[in-house]
């Protein structure tokens, strides 16, 4: 008998050995082509890239999955609580298998196999086996897969702590509503970050990963809660939270408030996606979508919001003085308009605006109905509200302009009809106005001209409708805005601002089939023999001409190279009047170097870029300052910052140069801003046929370029020039943008000589008389002696101005000024 049972526990000990042989040996044989988990050590999960303002608020998200790395240490412990007790309750014990787990759904799957169940097999994975799963291996079901999730499970706890495997896992998994990693799915469900979760909320995104699409809030809300509740149940059980907690939190409300991943800061568009090209070009799209950059921009928020709300307002003044142009469709009015109405896109970054439909129309009002709001889900909203648009809230529209065809309505009825989809701003109450899209578009830019941050910019009237960047994408003719290049070239080779030049009649021969080129003045008049002063203050085209004739084009187009507004400038006398072509940012720039002294100035519109983990990659401010980090101050010398940029021009011609452009403001084309009652220089500028209206001007600490012209060119029509629409929005934004900023005189170098002249004649002359000024001069220089004029050899015989004397000044049309 002895020996019959070992002659069995032979047999038994041979096939176990044969059993766990044969075990071996296929877990040897799947585990060659395991993957190595140690690369889990160095995981970089695709991060989101965030865009912030200069005071740090989010102005865009860019993202291939939407996730924000967060460290474990940063997870509060009911968040982690939440997951364990959700997913896998013993984590904290076993070694990477729940074998307990195990055995209970190899039985379950065995009882469901002999009962012909269909049923998913069921797996009991721990939360080392899930992170397995998902970053090491496959998803498939199969037994090949389970023991090779399990093999390098039992790897990775031998490698990793608790907590690191934890953290990749949060960080890892998808919570469903695109968001990737639990600080993502914090943002997203509940627009909060993750120390702020409640217990509520941490056991709803654990319930989640059950399957989110199961659970989503909206779709599936009464599910979802029943799943969160099971998670805080199994929280409590486990001894994470009191019986009282969990009572508390089961009776909150679901209470997901959705963050809209594609929110912004009001106003930015414009500004965000130029950021996002800049990092594009200098990162890659893959840094820009995966890398998890930090951006902090250059734009101020407030400053931007008055930019976009005074050029909107520019925008409108014009437009609405062209007339009516008719609704933006037109519905058929079947039962429900609310529902028609909600189906037709609007522009959702103009939210003054609201789209509504003519309910009735009659000759003293427009009965509208509003365009009815979405719910989170996408939903369109039951509620109907409807408003009215008073005669006097319209009378603009009575001004019909149809497909070019002008009439005139007496009525609102006249104007338009029941079914009609129009546009209207909310008054008070239930009283609205007409407003339709303008035609006239353009940009505006405000740098900051010591540092070249841009401040704010603002690329056209509606970015959902046109992604288009008017100032940096858009080249047009600067027209006269270009002048004061010509002027600053001048002074910088050998003129005075008391420089006398002809403005009379020039006709210059192009050579071959060009013919004879023969500018003239805005006004079409002359003024005689006048100073370089008097021609930039009053915007005289022939004077240009000839100053820049006289010194030569090679001169204007190395300078207008230097400051940046061309990058090769073709040396015809016709560029100096502005007929070439580029972006109000170049503009803007260049008339920077002007009120900053003559430094060069690179434009910014990113102060630093940091990586996912913090280090600096980029800074724009490179300046070096010795002794900045001091540990503490012991009454040693303020550290300076050493300022190593270019002198593109003479600190004394920057200073000429403003100073004129200050005349274009006290005496010349700009005299509307006076009111603004402090130290201003600039400069307008049409183009030919009025097509484009600019002007550029600046304080001693901010410079603002703005034109307005319609995206495809045509003439604006009476008014259409620098002075009639550019000045006015320059005015209404710097009156906000400056009420509280001190007044500053721009600041005059060391050296200047000032001297009382004639501003007309530019001889000396006895302060306080008429037409007397003090005129900058650089040491050496000054009023000269006898008068010349330059230009006067080319003058043409029979003119009506002639240049022999200082009296000349006073000939047929003497101070008439363009409106350039």
């Amino acid at each position: 008998m002895v020996r019959l049972i070992g002659y069995f526990f032979g047999i038994g000990t041979v096939l176990m050995l044969i059993v766990a042989g044969g075990v071996a040996f296929f877990v040897n044989s799947i585990s060659k082509d395991l993957p190595d988990y140690e690369v889990l050590a160095k995981y970089e999960p695709p991060v989101t890239t965030r865009v912030h303002a200069a005071d740090g608020s989010l102005m865009a998200e860019y993202y291939k999955e939407r996730r924000m790395f967060l460290p474990i240490q940063a997870v509060p412990d009911r968040v982690k609580a939440a997951f364990v007790s959700a997913e896998d309750k013993s984590f904290y014990q076993h070694h990477g298998l729940d074998y307990l787990g195990l055995t209970r759904a190899m039985s379950t799957n065995i009882v469901n196999k002999l009962t012909g169940n269909d049923r998913r097999p069921v797996g009991a994975s721990t939360i080392t086996q899930q992170v397995a799963k998902n970053m090491l291996l496959s998803s498939e079901q199969t037994y090949d897969r389970k023991i090779k999730e399990a093999i390098v499970a039992l790897r990775m706890e031998r490698t990793f702590t608790k907590d690191q495997i934890l953290e990749l896992y949060l960080n890892e998994m998808f919570f469903g509503m695109g968001a990737y990693g639990i600080a993502g799915a914090a943002l997203t469900y509940f627009d909060k970050s993750v120390n702020e979760l409640t217990i509520s909320e941490s056991a709803y995104l654990a319930a989640l990963l059950k399957g989110p699409a199961n659970y989503h809030p909206y779709r599936y809300a009464q599910r979802a809660v029943e799943r969160r509740n099971w998670v805080i149940e199994r929280m409590a059980e486990n001894g994470f939270i009191s019986a009282e907690d969990a009572k508390e939190a089961k009776e909150t409300p679901l209470g997901v408030k959705p963050h809209n991943a594609d929110e912004r800061l009001f106003a930015s568009e414009y500004f965000a996606e130029e950021v996002r090209r800049q990092i594009v070009s200098r990162y890659g799209n893959a840094s820009l979508l995966e890398g998890g950059l930090s951006v902090r921009t250059t734009l101020d928020p407030q400053l931007q919001i008055k930019a976009r709300k005074t050029l909107h307002n520019g925008f409108i003044r014009y437009d609405e003085a062209q007339g009516y142009r008719g609704p933006v469709k037109k519905l058929p009015m079947n039962a429900d308009w609310g529902q028609e109405l909600g189906e037709v896109a609007g522009l959702t970054d103009v939210p003054e605006w609201q789209l509504a439909v003519v309910l009735d129309a009659t000759p003293d009002v427009l009965e509208i109905g509003l365009q009815p709001v979405r719910d989170p889900s996408g939903k369109i909203s039951e509620e109907r509200v409807t408003g009215r648009v008073a005669a006097a809230d319209m009378k603009w529209a009575m001004r019909m302009n149809i497909a070019g065809k002008r009439s005139t309505a007496k009525s609102p009825a006249g104007v338009l009809d029941v079914g009609d989809v129009i546009y209207v701003e909310k008054k008070d109450g239930n009283a609205y106005r007409l407003r339709q899209v303008p035609k006239i578009s353009g940009a505006l830019v405000a740098m900051d001209p010591h540092t070249g941050r841009v401040l704010a910019m603002v690329g056209g009237f509606s970015y959902a409708q046109s992604e288009f960047n008017r100032a940096t994408q858009a080249y047009r003719q600067p027209g006269s805005a270009f002048k004061p290049f010509v002027y600053a070239a001048a002074l910088d080779n050998g003129y005075t601002p008391a420089s006398v030049v002809l403005d009379g009649p020039i006709s210059v021969d192009q050579g071959g089939s060009l013919g004879v080129w023969s500018p003239k003045n805005y006004s079409g008049k002359f003024s005689g023999p006048s100073t370089l002063r008097y021609g930039i203050e009053q915007s005289r085209n022939l004077m240009t001409v000839r100053l820049a004739q006289d010194m030569g084009m090679k001169t204007v187009a190395e300078y207008a190279e230097r400051f940046g507004i061309y990058d090769k400038m073709m040396p015809v006398l016709a560029m100096s009047l502005g007929a070439g072509e580029t972006t109000v940012l170049r503009m803007v720039t260049g008339y920077s170097i002007m009120a900053n002294g003559g430094r060069s100035i690179t434009p910014s519109m990113i102060d630093r870029v940091q990586d996912r983990y913090g280090k600096t990659i980029f800074k724009h401010d490179m300046r070096q300052c010795q002794n900045c980090n001091a540990e503490e101050w012991n009454n040693q010398e303020e550290p300076e910052l050493i300022d190593d940029r270019d002198q593109v021009l003479d600190p004394m011609t920057a200073y000429q140069i403003t100073s004129m452009m200050e005349g274009v403001v006290k005496r010349g084309t700009a005299r509307m801003l006076l009111s603004l009652n402090r130290p201003l220089a600039g400069k307008t500028g049409t183009t030919n046929d009025e097509k484009d209206a600019w002007f550029v001007g600046f304080t001693p600490d901010m410079v603002v370029g703005l034109y307005l012209g319609m995206d495809q060119p045509a003439a604006l029509g009476r008014g259409g020039t620098g002075s009639g629409l550019a000045v006015p929005v320059f005015k209404d934004f710097m009156t906000v943008a400056m009420a509280n900023a001190p007044k500053v005189d721009f600041r005059v170098p060391e050296g200047m000589t000032m001297i009382a002249i004639n501003r007309r004649t530019g001889m000396r002359a006895t302060p306080g008389g008429p037409d007397v000024i003090m005129e900058a001069f650089k040491p050496g220089t000054g009023p000269a002696d006898s008068y010349s004029v330059i230009g006067a050899d080319s003058f043409q015989e029979g003119s009506p101005v002639q240049p022999q004397s200082p009296q000349a000044n006073k000939a047929i049309n003497s101070g008439s000024g363009g409106l350039y």
